[in-house]
């Protein structure tokens, strides 16, 4: 939370891994949001947001995506604008699913992988993915709406052993 009580505005959730060995199939992790209603944050997710799709009023979107892990750094973003977001939403929670093509791969199979999340220059989160190497999936954060409408993030680091479509409905049953 900002020192003025505002809390969180424009925050990005940065992925990194390092690509498959030459001959294996593509490594490909996808960043996942899911966003519920005010008066349901437990409910079924209002929408969700991957890298075929954005938020309805464009808060929530992927800014840069990745299938094989090619490249420098950080190599798939999705931003989150709170400061726009509806408040008929209360609660975001933002995960990471590994694709299954290829044979069963965990975080564990995963080399040099991590998550960041930050705001601005200011790092909220970070975390290698050690704490759920037999997972399949993860959830990574929720972001919640407290009663003057300010968004705060908790850490929210939980294992599934899911493939991506079967997380995007589970994810949001998890409490911080």
């Amino acid at each position: 939370m900002h020192a003025d009580g505002a809390g969180l505005g424009k925050v990005q959730v940065r992925l990194k891994w390092d690509p498959s060995p030459y001959g294996e199939p593509a490594r490909h992790l996808d960043i996942v949001a899911a966003t519920y209603a005010a008066g349901d944050p437990y409910g079924r997710p209002e929408y969700v947001v991957h890298t075929e799709s954005r938020s309805p009023d464009g808060t929530i979107n992927m800014t840069r995506h990745s299938e094989t892990g090619l490249g420098l750094g950080f190599v798939e973003v999705m931003e989150l604008e709170f400061e726009r977001l509806s408040s008929a939403y209360g609660r975001v929670v933002v995960g990471v699913a590994i694709h299954q093509n290829g044979g069963p791969r965990t975080f564990g199979d995963l080399t040099q992988a991590g998550v960041l999340v930050v705001e601005g220059y200011r790092r909220l989160l970070a975390d290698d993915f050690t704490g759920v190497a037999d997972a399949t999936a993860a959830t990574i954060a929720e972001f919640t709406r407290d009663a003057s409408g300010a968004w705060h993030l908790t850490e929210l680091i939980r294992g599934f052993d899911s493939n991506p479509t079967d997380f995007m409905a589970e994810m949001g049953n998890v409490r911080g």
